[in-house]
């Protein structure tokens, strides 16, 4: 059954200034800030876009990471200041990497109704973390196990491997569990393991997880067992990598490894210096530092 899992809970956040909406933050937290290199966990929705105005993120600034957007109802419109314009949908990955420095914006369409979906940061290593900007958009196939749709993103997972390229090794997975579905999957036993559950109630490995719980597995396994205890289809998200081994500073979209790196990136912003490009096509003010 693999060894006990740790159950982290969620907090509230508000994300994106003054036209904020409230998303689920399991990572980073006191318990935990790494799993593998995913230092970032945000969970938001179903969100009714026309009681709360959805998602509007002004242009704001990354170092040292790569954004991780992945969708289940929505849609939103992504611009960065490498030039891309794409937009984020379900079942479809963006991964921004912004490792020297990058700006981007967020906004969820005028066609979207409920928004609904998971925001994840990479953490660089030290020997990229000042890596150039880059866009890249894949659209995994879903695989069929057990009674189990996997969506694999990154990584490999039951068979699918994406290409998308990442500085370390990494698993991201959608997976969604028929009702009363168990399944049993291969994974490497270096690696340490996150489920975050978005909807239903999975045992992962012997461990009840409710709705935005999220569950980690330290490394040692080769298996992870999920189970859907409910009656409806189960939807969750696999997150995993080896251990980090790095020491990381995070201050609001920044990541390095002093304070020294923070203050400097934030210097470089609110400065408007050509760290973080421009983004173009945002009818609205940058965000500040």
């Amino acid at each position: 059954m693999g060894s006990a899992v740790d159950v982290l809970t969620a907090r509230d956040v508000p994300l994106g200034g003054p036209r904020s909406m409230t998303v689920r933050r399991t990572l980073p937290q006191r318990a935990r800030t790494l799993i593998g290199a995913w230092c970032f966990i945000d969970h938001y929705g179903p969100d009714d876009v026309g009681a709360t105005g959805g998602m509007d993120v002004a242009p704001h600034p990354h170092t040292g990471l790569q954004t991780v957007s992945w969708l289940f109802s929505g849609e939103i419109e992504h611009r960065d200041s490498l030039g891309s314009h794409a937009m984020v949908r379900p079942g479809e990955l963006n991964l921004m990497t912004g490792g020297h420095g990058i700006s981007h914006t967020e906004v969820s369409t005028p066609a979207t109704t409920v928004l609904h979906g998971v925001q994840l940061w990479v953490a660089l290593p030290d020997e990229h973390r000042h890596a150039g900007r880059d866009f890249q958009h894949y659209v995994p196939d879903p695989v069929h196990v057990d009674g189990a749709e996997i969506s694999v993103f990154l990584g490999q997972l039951a068979g699918s491997v994406s290409p998308v390229r990442t500085f370390t090794p990494l698993l991201g997975a959608e997976l969604v569990l028929a009702p009363r579905a168990e399944t049993t999957l291969a994974v490497d036993p270096a690696f340490e393991h996150g489920l975050l559950v978005d909807q239903g109630a999975v045992r992962l490995s012997g461990t009840l997880l409710d709705r935005a719980e999220l569950g980690y597995a330290a490394p040692g396994s080769r298996t992870l067992t999920l189970a859907n205890e409910t009656d409806a289809p189960a939807r969750a998200v696999v997150v995993g990598g080896p251990p980090f081994g790095e020491e990381i500073v995070m201050w609001w979209n920044f990541i390095g490894r002093t304070h020294q790196d923070i203050a400097e990136a934030r210097q470089a912003w609110e400065a408007a210096s050509d760290r973080f490009g421009e983004v173009e096509g945002y009818p609205g003010d940058r965000l500040p530092a």
